[in-house]
């Protein structure tokens, strides 16, 4: 009975576990292995994440505390830091990264929302930088005493999901990472300043699909239809051509420009997009919800461990970064199946120190019980999964 689980254990529940061992299948992962599985050290990665746990000796000093919980926790009797850390280095992390998809998909499809009045989906393509030491992780050397590698998400804003993930060195450009994004007829995909690779753009275009980019000041576009009734705060909204040899050889078609001031803090954005249909209004308010994908970034590092790493290799941190995703959608999931009155922020708050409970889940997110989890660790949530009022 549920009564008699420990928490940890029925959120494991939540894990198509199924799926998981196809991967391993898939990939060998268990080949030659005979007491700590690749399960095993999914959910001993899971459980360090989601207690908030430093360093790999912190998390195996924690999970020491618990020994005689552990295979009921579903992570076996042989979790040692030696056995993690070897499995961390040596284990393909394409086990962990198709997992990843795996509860992305699941995630989003759960929590399917209509934020804009458009037939696609709506995205945003950022990335984020993850400072590491070069000295540690040489492999990922960024600058000549600086290492670092960029985590580049393709993030759902109707759902407040990833929808893909793509991790490189801290070196490569935001834009040469463009042609990986899967892309969707329909769908509308928002792009800062780093994007401005009109090549890729055109692609997306021949697609079928809509972006909108926020353009350099000195981009060169020739105006040749504009609207002269416009909203308040928008300068100019006009349809044209580059006039720039390259710029116009690689998108030879129309494009839109607007020209928008922020009321709040009067600085002027300058758009570039194929949409020619959206109101102006619209396309600035698709640009503002791009900041979603920066809470998303923030709320990630400050609440689950990919700042600090728990192996010094390659492998090693994609599959930590993984297994960040894996339990962000995990919480997510739970959040929805359950239909749970609490934000994101508070579900991981209070499974954080109830994993080696034996409260039932209903119990434990009943409000009677934690009139306000934010006190627990003294800190303000970012406003990730709440609605956007702008």
């Amino acid at each position: 009975m549920n009564k008699d689980k420990y928490v940890f254990a029925s959120l494991v529940g939540f894990l198509d576990n199924n799926k998981f061992r196809h991967l391993v299948d898939k990939y060998q992962g268990d080949r030659y292995i005979k007491s700590f599985s690749c399960w095993n050290q999914l959910l001993s990665m899971m459980f360090g994440q989601l207690c908030n746990r430093e360093g790999l000796r912190d998390l195996i000093v924690a999970l020491e505390a618990h020994q005689g919980k552990l295979y009921h926790l579903g992570m076996g009797k042989s979790v040692t830091r030696s056995n993690l850390s070897k499995a961390n280095e040596n284990r393909d992390y394409r086990i962990f990264e198709e997992f990843a998809f795996h509860m992305i998909e699941i995630a989003r499809k759960k929590r399917t929302t209509k934020i804009f009045d458009l037939d696609g989906h709506v995205y945003a393509f950022d990335s984020t930088t993850i400072d590491l030491c070069l000295e540690v992780f040489w492999w990922a050397k960024f600058r000549k005493h600086k290492g670092g590698i960029k985590m580049h998400t393709l993030y759902d804003i109707d759902t407040q999901i990833p929808a893909y993930v793509h991790i490189t060195p801290a070196s490569v450009f935001d834009s040469k990472v463009m042609p990986e994004i899967p892309y969707e007829k329909d769908a509308h995909y928002i792009f800062d300043r780093g994007y401005n690779d009109f090549g890729n753009l055109y692609k997306i275009h021949l697609i079928e699909a809509f972006f909108v980019v926020r353009a350099k000041r000195n981009v060169k576009f020739r105006s040749e239809t504009w609207k002269r009734r416009l909203p308040e705060n928008v300068l100019s909204d006009a349809v044209g051509h580059f006039t720039v040899y390259k710029s116009a050889k690689v998108y030879p078609e129309e494009i839109r420009k607007i020209v928008y001031v922020d009321p709040e803090t009067d600085k002027v954005y300058i758009f570039l997009m194929n949409d020619f249909e959206s109101d102006a209004l619209t396309i600035a308010l698709l640009y503002k919800y791009r900041w979603s994908s920066e809470l998303f970034f923030k709320w990630l590092k400050q609440h689950l461990k990919i700042k600090r790493f728990w192996g010094t290799t390659e492998n090693a941190v994609r599959i930590q970064i993984y297994c960040a995703i894996i339990t962000y959608c995990l919480v997510a999931i739970v959040q929805h199946d359950m239909k749970l009155e609490r934000s994101i922020y508070e579900t991981l708050q209070i499974l954080s120190i109830s994993l080696t409970d034996k409260t039932p889940l209903r119990d434990l997110f009943d409000k009677q019980n934690f009139n306000n989890v934010k006190e627990l660790n003294g800190s303000s949530e970012p406003s990730l999964f709440e609605n956007f009022i702008y």
